[in-house]
Formats: C-alpha cells, structure tokens, sequence
C-alpha cells in the first residue's frame, strides 16, 4: 500500500516545517543592517511570587480495543508508527542532528556578519575610506554566502528527509502486508490519507505493526 510511504513523508515534513522558521530567520537577521542598541529597560514593579500550579494528573491509560471478529478491514496511523517506533524515532534523531548542524551554523554566520554590522556602525565614521570600502565590501560578501548558506542547508535537510521517507516506507510495507495476512483481511486503509469518519478503535493494528517493526530492529540494535 503506498499511502503508508505517503504518510510516513507527512510526518516527517512536520518536522521539516518546525525546523524551517528558525533556518529563514537566520536568514532574514542576516539581511538586517545593524540596529542602535536599545536603552537600557526599566525595571519592573516587584510582583508576588507566583503560587505553584497542580501537579497535573495523568489519566489512567487504556487498554488496546480488541480486534473485530471476523473482521475483513482494518487500518493503520503511518504517523503514529513513525513516532512511536524504535525506527522512527531513530530516523528523527537523524534529521533532527542534521537540522541542529545546519542551525548551529547559520547561527555562527549571522553572529560573524552581525559583528561587522555594529562594527561599521560604530566606528564607520572614523576609519579611512578604504578601511570603510572593505568592511562594507565584505558585509555584503557575507549576505551573499548567508542567503546562498540558508538554501543549501534547506535542499540538505530535505534530501535527507526524503532518504529517510523511503527506506522507512520500504520497511513498513511489508510489514502491513504480514498483518494482514495473519489476520485475514481484505483491505488495510490509511487513516490519515483515507479520510475515514469512523472506524471501530479495534480495527486499528498499528500497534502490531510496531511490534514487528521494533522486533526487525533489535537484532541491529543489540549491543555487541
């Protein structure tokens, strides 16, 4: 069924988009030219301290429904297999590094141009013309490298996105097929592509295809 390799890209674009703000407003510091400092904030009025919140109570979690009878159908949640999986999780971890590398540098670069920034604010006006000249010329150098830097780091990330989509949509799939063949079904929908209004809760079996997938993971993740 390709829609669970659908899906599985669903979910991990998410993380692409939650990543993606903070990469284009590196981007967008380092366009700015550099700003006066703020006057120094006056301090607040003394507030009581704030009294602890409830500790919030979790509600008892409840069992798995049980499956149909009989039934001939069933469904799986391909993000909640991506997210709760041993795989999943480790092929979060994996754009997630790549993700923070790519931050941590464009965060170095913003720092680098904002510092010649200031630097030719406050001190532009008494340096010599080709000091001035070179310091302005390598401000631009570095909006250039930074904006060049911000879509290299996004075709980076994506990329490796779309390699994770595929080998775990490679793996799922023959996973699905072992359950429903174990149980004897007809059709495995994709509830998050199916656009299903109401299903019977026991007809989900994304848990056992979890199960089968973290059970193919443990000879790999076994310490030597």
């Amino acid at each position: 069924m390709r829609g669970s390799a659908i899906a599985a890209s669903v979910a991990l674009s998410i993380l692409a988009l939650s990543a993606a703000p903070v990469l284009a407003q590196t981007a967008a510091d380092q366009a700015k030219p550099a700003q006066t400092p703020p006057k120094p904030a006056q301090p607040a009025p003394a507030q009581p301290p704030a009294q602890p919140a409830p500790p919030a109570t979790q509600p008892p979690a409840q069992p798995p429904a049980p499956f149909p009878q009989g039934a001939k159908i069933a469904y799986i949640n391909p993000q909640l297999i991506f997210q709760q999986s041993t795989e999943g999780k480790a092929a979060i971890a994996r754009v997630q590094a790549v993700v923070q590398k790519k931050q941590a540098e464009g965060q170095a670069k913003a720092k680098q141009l904002q510092d010649n920034q200031t630097k030719l604010q406050s001190s532009g006006s008494v340096m010599n013309e080709a000091a001035r000249t070179q310091l302005e010329k390598e401000i631009e150098r570095q909006q250039r490298e930074g904006e060049r830097f911000q879509q290299d780091a996004q075709a980076e990330i994506n990329e490796i996105q779309q390699e994770v989509n595929n080998e775990f949509g490679k793996k799922l799939q023959p996973l699905i097929e072992q359950v429903a063949i174990e149980k004897g079904l007809h059709f495995v929908f994709n509830a998050v592509d199916a656009g299903l209004a109401w299903v019977a809760p026991g007809l989900d079996i994304s848990a056992e295809v979890i199960k089968k997938l973290d059970a193919m993971a443990k000879p790999a993740t076994a310490p030597k």
